[in-house]
């Protein structure tokens, strides 16, 4: 994309909730209108041999770089790049993280993009547990990139809401995870260390969601919670031109989430 002669670089992130029903129920339609430069998935439940030749066909023309979960039809992610980048790494080199598939990162030309699946803490406090150790590990390098002067953007689906205005029902949800103040304690720890939630930065005020449990028509009455995320470092902010949640979107509980960055 070119906006009065900058060259902008559209960025998705959306987790899929299982890729193959993703793209039976429209995704790849979407995806291809859009034509973004790169597609950050999380969620996808699949390894690239099990998707059919139609299904592959969604994505031509774009380098993948997978990471599925070694549990098959379970979590896992895939960055999906139109010019390959620089470097690409899969996981964390933290063996009990990567068998899940949860964290690819690139590097590009002058940043570093992170493509992340954060944990659910649902099935009980020991994946609590988990899932602020993920936040801590990962925060724990990218302070060590900060220190090198490296630019980061992390995307994906953090599964917290940050802050009350980032879901319908704060305070019948305090108990909730998603919305435990340990897990939103380490969002703002990532604030703290430098990073931008740009969304919120752009629109302070804007109350949108970009998941909704599939009970009781919840996407249709508006009963959600803003879960997928931009984290970007300072030194990116003022380079970010819009950030656009498609909540009109079919194909999952989550809707994609674009970023468009000079």
């Amino acid at each position: 994309m070119d906006c009065l002669g900058e060259a902008i670089v559209k960025i998705v992130t959306w987790n899929v909730n299982g890729l193959r029903a993703a793209l039976r129920n429209g995704a790849g339609g979407w995806l291809r209108e859009e034509n973004p430069d790169v597609i950050c998935l999380q969620e996808i439940k699949v390894s690239p041999r099990q998707l059919t030749p139609e299904q592959r066909q969604v994505f031509e023309g774009y380098q993948g770089y997978w990471h599925p979960a070694a549990r098959p039809g379970y979590s896992g992610t895939v960055m999906l790049c139109g010019e390959s980048p620089l470097e690409v790494i899969l996981g964390l080199g933290i063996p009990r993280y990567d068998v899940e598939g949860r964290v690819i990162r690139a590097r590009f030309e002058d940043f570093w993009l992170f493509n992340v699946y954060f944990p659910s803490g649902q099935r009980g406090y020991d994946r609590v547990t988990y899932k602020l150790d993920v936040y801590r590990d990962l925060l724990e390098l990218c302070d060590q990139m900060h220190a090198v002067g490296e630019k980061i953007i992390i995307c994906g689906d953090f599964n917290t809401a940050h802050r009350e205005i980032d879901l319908r029902y704060p305070k019948q949800n305090k108990k909730t995870s998603g919305f435990l103040p340990e897990e939103r304690a380490w969002v703002d720890q990532y604030l703290a260390h430098g990073f931008v939630d740009v969304y919120r930065h752009l629109y302070p005020e804007r109350v949108q969601y970009t998941w909704w449990t599939y009970r009781m028509n919840a996407r249709q009455r508006e009963i959600g919670w803003r879960l997928d995320y931009y984290l970007v470092s300072p030194g990116l902010v003022d380079r970010v031109r819009d950030i656009v949640i498609h909540a009109e979107v079919p194909g999952s509980d989550h809707c994609p989430v674009m970023l468009d960055i000079a």
